[in-house]
């Protein structure tokens, strides 16, 4: 791993880049970076933990957060997000308002698979060459990022012993309170209304919502295709946690649906593990998307009620 300052001409003394290759699938190291149940194990330097108020991963989003240093300190954290290109690139701001640390700056993440690893980049640049240098010296920020980035591949080598080749994490913060989020999906009459990608309208058949309870459903789609679609639950935590088994048709996955409070609001992230690492690659390029339409329109669902 290397950290440095030698990007473009006009930024180069005002930069502090750090890169490191992780052997794990790229959809994994991003997830890892945009998943609060992620993020919260390994963000920080060495000795700090994390505990995050808001996680809102999408371009105007919010990610607030506090950094608990190992001598007690709590430092206040406000992330911006400006770019999200899921799996390949982040870019935020960090910072802008007076309560928070007096740390400004502009970052660039980059996700890139290098010879079946993920080599992932980040790009800080500061207001100025004095601003950089003295974060660098007040906050060891060039030692810290090494440390944050050491963290997240001891994170993963513990995660890559699963099903992290088949895995698609989706999640966003929905402005709702938790009940009510979890009362769009555990309420038939509303869940009609927004499950599936742009388009799509729904018939609900059966929806026993206790663990191994069915969900049988047609999915018409926008071109007159139906999609019979059947589930078992395996898991109801009210108002938290869904699992369920989606049998039926075509590709067959286990989803895990988790309610995290977030304040006022609702961290929703849902977890899908295909069956193998063949039918994940099929269908990612489909799945990743659908899943974000699905949270707009459950987003839209929630706003007009």
């Amino acid at each position: 791993m290397t950290a440095s300052s030698k990007p473009t001409a006009h930024t180069a003394d005002r930069e502090i880049v750090t890169t490191r290759d992780f052997d794990a699938p790229r959809e994994l190291v991003f997830a890892a970076w945009t998943d609060v149940k992620h993020v919260s194990n390994w963000w920080g330097p060495n000795g700090f933990t994390t505990t995050t108020h808001r996680m809102d991963v999408r371009p105007g989003g919010e990610w607030r957060f506090v950094m608990h240093g190992p001598d007690g300190t709590d430092y206040q954290n406000k992330i911006t997000y400006i770019e999200v290109a899921r799996p390949e690139r982040l870019v935020y701001t960090h910072g802008g308002e007076v309560e928070l640390e007096p740390v400004d700056f502009h970052t660039t993440v980059t996700f890139t698979e290098v010879n079946g690893k993920t080599r992932v980049t980040m790009r800080a640049v500061f207001p100025s060459a004095e601003e950089r240098d003295r974060v660098a010296r007040e906050y060891g920020a060039v030692e810290g990022g090494q440390q944050t980035l050491a963290r997240l591949a001891e994170h993963l080598a513990q995660s890559t012993s699963g099903a992290a080749d088949r895995t698609i994490v989706s999640t966003r913060l929905i402005e709702a309170p938790q009940e009510r989020a979890f009362q769009a999906f555990a309420n038939p009459d509303q869940l009609k209304h927004w499950w599936g990608p742009s388009g799509f309208v729904n018939t609900i058949e059966k929806f026993e919502l206790y663990p191994g309870g069915e969900w049988r459903l047609i999915m018409h789609g926008p071109d007159g295709t139906d999609y019979h679609n059947e589930n078992v639950f395996t898991e109801v935590t009210v108002p938290e946690r869904v699992a369920f088994e989606h049998r039926e048709p075509v590709h067959r996955f286990k989803m895990e649906m988790t309610f995290a409070p977030a304040g006022a609001h609702t961290q929703l992230t849902w977890r899908m593990v295909f069956e193998s690492a063949t039918e994940f690659a099929r269908v990612k390029d489909f799945i990743i998307p659908a899943n974000e339409q699905n949270f707009d329109r459950l987003a839209a669902h929630l706003a007009a009620l």
